[in-house]
């Protein structure tokens, strides 16, 4: 009974291993083929910095997924006591990795508050400088969420204005509607909107549209966290009852 018992496990941590491994190269595939893809498909993804990120976030993803199936595969298939212990350690440091990143995210919650924003928004801005990597940042995600400052154009009443653009009110150019919301996007009009015309800004702060992008996601990913932690949690159980069950 103990015998048929540990081939049952073997086999059915082959099959969940074997689909991770799908997963993994699916995932990979798809990232490998967005970054070198030669049709054009790139530039657009380049063009936007969120997708962009993502492409390479779904490489680093489909990497680490196929070789923790083909891991656990190998493992349970040839009764392999290494393949397994290194299945179990990598699974680990993933668990604790994504747990550790739960806990910071609950103590530093107040950080991600408006006025957290609205502060280092102000303290550190520079406008136009792309070298900057703050104020890069903030720009891309301007005109990627087609929005203005953190609750609106009133919060650059306070950054200094650039020597040369002593004739521009104090929205930055990333609030400018564009035809397309890309750093390669055509302004609707970039020199009515500098000089305060309200109707070609982006007058929403990024705060809101960006939390009510997200929102409906929130619930969603929580759940989807926690099924990823149990799952994690169940295959490193199996993986130790293989290991101690070969003989």
């Amino acid at each position: 009974m103990e015998g048929d018992c540990l081939s049952c496990m073997k086999y059915l941590m082959f099959l969940f291993n074997f689909f991770i491994f799908l997963g993994g190269a699916c995932l990979l595939g798809v990232g490998i083929w967005v970054i070198v893809d030669p049709t054009g498909f790139r530039e657009i993804v380049a063009a936007n910095p969120l997708l962009f990120t993502g492409a390479y976030i779904m490489l680093a993803m489909g990497a680490m997924l196929f070789l923790l199936g083909f891991l656990g595969c190998c493992g349970a298939i040839r009764e392999n006591k290494c393949l397994l212990l290194f299945f179990f350690m990598f699974i680990l440091l993933i668990f604790l990795a994504e747990l550790s990143a739960a806990i910071l995210a609950f103590i530093f919650r107040e950080n991600l508050t408006r006025e957290f924003f609205t502060k280092e928004l102000k303290k550190h801005y520079l406008r136009n400088n792309d070298t900057d990597v703050f104020s890069s940042t903030w720009n891309s995600v301007m005109i990627t969420f087609a929005c203005c400052g953190v609750n609106g154009p009133e919060d650059f009443e306070a950054v200094p204005h650039l020597p040369y653009s002593s004739l521009e009110k104090a929205t930055p150019e990333a609030c400018c509607q564009r035809e397309l919301q890309s750093r390669e996007g055509m302004f609707v009009n970039r020199e009515a909107c500098l000089t305060g015309v309200e109707r070609f800004q982006n007058r929403q702060g990024c705060y809101t549209v960006i939390l009510n992008s997200f929102e409906t996601y929130v619930y969603l990913a929580g759940a989807l966290a926690i099924g990823v932690l149990a799952i994690e949690l169940f295959a490193m159980i199996f993986a130790m009852c293989l290991f101690r069950g070969i003989q």
